[in-house]
């Protein structure tokens, strides 16, 4: 399961983004992260490539098994490295921003070892 950083933000945005409201469009992706819809699109050509998306006739863009468990990977990780940067007393701001870079590069093992220490 190798994707890359960009790819696993947009699963990531596309898990947040389904979880407020009943569908995900290109556009909501495009609105939510700052980007030209064309921009999106291709994106999104990839993931489904890569079947880690299904996009219905009428645009609507679902996760597959295989990108739902990234998103909720990179999710899970964001989430716990925001709020242990917090609690370390970075600024909610640059935590959140840190914790966005982090969640990508940091290894399964180094992420379980912080997520046991927390807990």
């Amino acid at each position: 399961m190798t994707t890359n950083e960009s790819a696993e933000n947009y699963l990531e945005t596309i898990l947040i983004l389904s979880q407020k409201r009943p569908v995900v469009r290109s556009v909501d992706i495009a609105n939510e992260l700052g980007f030209k819809k064309s921009s999106v699109s291709v994106a999104m050509k990839n993931l489904r490539e890569k079947n880690h998306i299904t996009v219905t006739p009428e645009g609507f863009i679902y996760l597959t098994d295989a990108g739902k468990e990234i998103a909720e990977m990179i999710y899970e990780r964001h989430k716990l490295l925001t709020a242990w940067l917090i609690r370390l007393g970075v600024d909610e701001h640059i935590a959140a921003e840190d914790a966005c870079r982090m969640e990508h590069v940091i290894s399964k093992e180094s992420f379980e070892a912080i997520k046991n220490h927390i807990k």
